[in-house]
């Protein structure tokens, strides 16, 4: 039998019938009509919130009510609280976290001597403003990073490369490679430093997701007696596997591209597997790396980053069989080997296409203004310093983001392949534009849940990360194929990149954060 949820709001309930079964009766949900939190200043009145203390294991008597929950406590979970703690119409929400990882604990230390852990992020130059308007990048300085201004790009075929330069764009950085651990720490270290959220941990996972029925047109107002336990209608009721269970008038999925809330939410997804693994390590040099570096082979790219102090982070595509094999490889030649796929530069002998697009720029004027520098070959590795870890790569994205009283951030929403790093940035696009909606809708005095206010969220970020998971399969699919004509026409493309001023400009301010779409500003 289906038992009927009670919300008070006043001395009338909305009572509608959602549902009739012949040997049960009518299913009745009553609807909360008041507003829990203000539209000013985000406060609870002492009726509204539950005030009783736990246990020492977190569990109290009475289901806690939240304005968020935010299901997933990684780097764009994060990311998201601690953008609602640093706005003035969103820092006195009250907030719940709910995330099972050690790392939440606030307790994590790093030394700089240390070795790089090979799971690292490329932030670009409009994530790094990002971290700065929430008061994290600071955190990110104090520990091993990596700014690098130039990156090049080139295939196995040796007919065409491009370069860039972040002063192409008048920039001083093209982007810089941290550690997925230091932009976590850096995240929690900004939020306990400076927030002033009402917020709880809750170490534990999502079992169940009950979301309230919408009103009807039908519906009709009836009085009723006031209820002994009030609880709001305008909620989702959150189980957690430790027992506990809250409720919140707006619950963030940002647990991953395997996201229950999505599943809970009936949000459907598209997804793709590339039939292709990565394999992520830890290198060294004999002297420090300072450019980013990408070469494609048939089998898939491989990227050599720089991570600070001679090392630098390797990303290497490939089948799943030849992952399983190289990381068995004993690390010296899985040292050999990467260097092998990195050592064979840019043959100047097959550049006849450098040479007509260079002629064709001299007898027009082309970029003149741009940075004119030559084939440089990456540094040799000399060594593998860490575990070398394999993953799987796939595409994946949510049909829809948002639902009645939930929104998807991050991987829940969206998964890319790795060759450009442009999937943690994306979440935190997603995190700043759902916390600024939010902070607009309480300005306006909507319902922060509310179904109209979460499509803005929407229709803001689905476009900019289709088009961006567009660029990058379409990247994946033109250089997974080994043919002649494919290869003059690659080779073009590389050599138009690095030649043609608007181009070359569009493409690093696109691929910065700095533009929404690839061509046009």
């Amino acid at each position: 039998m289906r038992i009927p949820v009670v919300f008070r709001s006043s001395r009338r309930y909305n009572i509608q019938i959602i549902g009739r079964n012949a040997t049960e009766g009518p299913q009745l949900t009553r609807i909360h009509e008041k507003n829990f939190c203000s539209a000013t200043d985000g406060s609870f009145s002492q009726g509204d919130v539950n005030t009783e203390k736990g246990d020492q294991l977190g569990r109290t008597s009475r289901i806690e009510q939240y304005d968020v929950a935010i299901v997933g406590g990684g780097m764009v979970g994060m990311a998201f609280v601690c953008a609602l703690s640093r706005n003035p119409m969103t820092k006195h929400l009250k907030v719940a976290i709910i995330d099972n990882n050690p790392a939440l604990k606030f307790d994590a230390s790093f030394k700089r001597s240390e070795i790089p852990d090979p799971r690292v992020s490329t932030v670009t130059p409009a994530s790094i403003s990002f971290f700065r308007d929430i008061k994290a990048w600071e955190y990110v300085e104090e520990q091993r990073h990596a700014y690098f201004d130039k990156m090049q790009v080139w295939d196995y075929t040796g007919l065409g490369y491009t370069r860039y330069n972040a002063q192409d764009v008048g920039k001083r950085w093209l982007g810089c490679v941290v550690e997925n651990k230091v932009l976590h720490h850096a995240l929690l270290s900004s939020f306990k430093s400076g927030q002033e959220l009402h917020w709880k941990l809750y170490p534990a996972k999502l079992t169940s997701m009950i979301v309230p029925s919408p009103p009807s047109v039908t519906s009709k107002i009836i009085n009723l007696p006031e209820p002994t336990e009030p609880s709001p209608g305008t909620s989702i009721k959150l189980d957690l596997s430790d027992g506990n269970s809250l409720l919140a008038r707006l619950v963030v999925g940002a647990d991953g591209s395997n996201s229950n809330v999505r599943a809970m939410a009936a949000l459907k997804s598209t997804r793709k597997s590339y039939s292709q693994s990565a394999i992520i390590c830890t290198v060294e040099h004999v002297k420090e790396n300072d450019c980013a570096w990408q070469r494609f082979l048939p089998s898939g790219p491989i990227a050599l980053l720089p991570i600070g102090d001679r090392y630098s982070n390797v990303v290497w595509t490939m089948r799943p069989d030849e992952a399983a094999s190289h990381k068995s490889m004993p690390t010296e030649e899985l040292a050999a080997a990467i260097d092998r796929a990195l050592g064979h530069g840019h043959d100047t002998q097959n550049d006849f296409l450098g040479g007509y697009v260079k002629t064709i720029r001299g007898l027009t004027g082309w970029a003149r203004s741009l940075t004119a520098e030559q084939f440089m070959a990456p540094p040799r590795v000399v060594g593998v310093n860490s575990e070398t870890m394999v993953f799987p790569l796939s595409l994946m994205h949510a049909q829809g983001y948002v639902a009645r009283r939930v929104a998807l951030v991050g991987d829940a929403a969206h998964t890319v392949h790795p060759l450009a790093g442009q999937g943690v940035n994306l979440g935190f696009a997603d995190a700043a534009a759902l916390a600024t909606i939010i902070a607009d809708g309480i300005c306006a005095g909507s319902d922060i849940g509310e179904i109209n206010l979460l499509r803005r969220y929407e229709k803001e970020r689905k476009a900019a990360n289709a088009t961006m998971m567009t660029i990058l399969d379409g990247f994946q699919k033109a250089f997974s194929v080994d043919a002649a004509p494919l290869n003059l026409l690659r080779a073009a493309a590389f050599h138009g990149a690095n030649y043609i001023p608007f181009l070359k400009r569009n493409i690093i301010s696109y691929a910065s954060g700095d533009q929404k779409w690839p061509i046009f500003p």
